[in-house]
């Protein structure tokens, strides 16, 4: 397997002060579908960032596709343009990366600045609108769309360069049912086309459908655990102590229970 990322003893801090990783070393293929899971504020969403080369570890190495990421190198030049056209994120709040005037434009843009040709890019935005389903929000401005809407136009704004690399930071965050499904059967379809594909989530029910392989930062902003989802998501005591689940202990009949619950879902037990 072709190794996309390599993380060596990486850390990061905010204001250098405030840790938000520490010591991470993982290695993640192509074709992989990895779930980073952890609790809110242990470090998944800095670590997706890293891996987009929006920031950079203060200590430690991170390669993407062979080449040591820094300022530099993302700075321009042959290399940078190869990364941006191979690697997109999705952010947890798509209004950050929504600024066009239309969902045409939008979806345009990335080809665009990256020299494709404008007859190409016009073919491609036509068919990931219609992929999506999103063809009757062409000429509507993003930012009077729905929740669910916009995480479709940014995710079409992505797929409209075609990356190898698709790093989503909670995709399923506000969407409904329906959408959540589409989307978990939109990345079965690109898993097929061997895209790596790294989510960032605390969902557990959602893991197993989009992820093989789970890396759990715990909230020490350390990896503690780094396995196959059955193996992750089994581990109750795992789980526990990452913050995932609670133990939620009621008295019926004079008998005490306790179940562990899911971190969002509430009613969502983990066998």
């Amino acid at each position: 397997m072709t190794v996309i990322y390599e993380l060596e003893d990486v850390h990061h801090a905010y204001l250098g002060r405030f840790p938000a990783l520490e010591d991470i070393n993982i290695k993640i293929g192509e074709g992989e579908r990895v779930a980073l899971l952890g609790a809110n504020g242990c470090g998944k969403s800095t670590l997706l960032q890293i891996l987009d080369g929006l920031i950079f570890p203060e200590t430690g190495e991170v390669r993407a596709f062979g080449t040591v990421l820094d300022e530099g190198v993302l700075n321009g030049g042959e290399f940078s343009r190869y990364f941006r056209r191979h690697v997109a994120m999705l952010f947890q709040n798509p209004d950050v990366q929504l600024f066009n005037s239309t969902v045409m434009d939008e979806i345009a843009f990335g080809p665009l600045q990256l020299d494709q040709p404008q007859e190409k890019t016009l073919e491609q935005v036509e068919d990931v609108l219609e992929m999506l389903e999103i063809s009757h929000l062409r000429d509507r401005s993003p930012h009077t769309l729905s929740g669910g809407e916009k995480k479709k136009v940014a995710l079409a704004s992505m797929l409209a360069i075609n990356p190898s690399v698709l790093l989503l930071d909670e995709p399923t965050n506000d969407l409904d049912p329906r959408t959540k499904s589409w989307l978990v059967d939109l990345l079965a379809e690109l898993s097929k086309a061997n895209k790596t594909i790294i989510t960032a989530t605390h969902d557990l029910p959602l893991v197993s459908q989009i992820a093989t392989r789970v890396i759990v930062i715990g909230e020490n902003h350390q990896v503690v655990a780094d396995g196959s989802s059955n193996e992750i998501l089994g581990n109750k005591s795992l789980l526990l102590e990452a913050n995932l689940i609670h133990e939620h202990i009621h008295s019926h009949k004079g008998v005490v229970h306790e179940h562990g619950h899911g971190h969002i879902a509430e009613h969502d037990h983990v066998h």
